[in-house]
């Protein structure tokens, strides 16, 4: 269809962009890029968007760079394509990008400091991310916010920063409380994790996702007993989660293989 199309635009390039994205194939984003190049189609911002969208999910940094060298700079000073800059170069790596992006918003929102925040989140800053979270305006925050500095404190082991903040969100959201107690399942404190899971449950159907980080935890932790009783609870509460139930017995093989215990994992 996109080929039966004689007068192509840069929205009509666009669409296909953004159809390539969405479907796992970023990477033909750039070739379309260079064919617009060819045929003098100039990208308007939802082009650069898409294009930086593609380099996010690419992870290459040769990428990102020639596309940010080659936006031109009244739409570089524009604060979504500056938000979705701050996403690709965290999600890229290169967190002093991302930071020269982020100092240049002039009138920064909610997204930018979320960028900001999981940017620092997925490259091991939990300090600089838990940091930025206390400078965001409190009006600017939102549950995405909350999740962000959550994981980055997850990730980076910030277990007492992680609880205050915690203890400070009103709103404790089923995603919330999933974040907190994949924290804690990570950093091995399973009584405290399975104490939210069961406080949950008071008010709110079981969530697969909560046993599955308790079970990832118990596998990092070694922990089989720990490990078989968690698997059986899940058993019990998702007898259909059949996919989440074959991760868990993969897990559990894992924690067996791990101890030498070769005949439990083999059943």
């Amino acid at each position: 269809m996109f080929r039966s199309i004689k007068a192509k635009g840069a929205n009509i390039y666009g669409a296909l962009m953004n159809g390539y994205n969405l479907n796992g194939e970023s990477w033909k984003c750039f070739k379309i890029f260079e064919e617009m190049k060819e045929k003098n189609i100039i990208p308007d911002e939802i082009e650069w968007n898409i294009l930086i969208g593609a380099c996010s999910k690419s992870g290459m940094l040769h990428h990102c760079q020639y596309i940010v060298n080659q936006i031109p700079s009244n739409i570089q000073n524009k604060i979504r394509t500056q938000n979705a800059l701050i996403d690709m170069w965290g999600k890229c790596g290169s967190i002093e990008n991302a930071k020269n992006v982020f100092n240049l918003v002039v009138d920064r929102d909610t997204i930018t400091y979320n960028g900001m925040i999981n940017a620092f989140a997925l490259n091991g800053m939990g300090s600089q991310a838990v940091e930025l979270y206390r400078e965001m305006p409190n009006n600017l925050r939102n549950h995405v916010s909350q999740i962000c500095v959550l994981n980055a404190c997850s990730h980076a082991g910030l277990l007492h920063e992680a609880r205050t903040i915690f203890n400070e969100i009103s709103l404790k959201t089923e995603s919330i409380i999933t974040t907190m107690v994949d924290c804690l399942s990570r950093l091995f404190m399973f009584d405290e994790a399975q104490k939210l899971i069961e406080d949950y449950e008071k008010t709110n159907k079981p969530s697969i996702v909560m046993y599955m980080s308790l079970l990832s935890g118990a596998r990092n932790n070694r922990n089989s007993n720990l490990s078989e009783q968690i698997y059986k609870q899940m058993k019990t509460l998702f007898p259909n989660a059949k996919e989440s139930l074959a991760a868990g017995v993969v897990l559990l093989s894992n924690i067996y293989s791990s101890l030498g215990k070769h005949e439990e994992a083999k059943t």
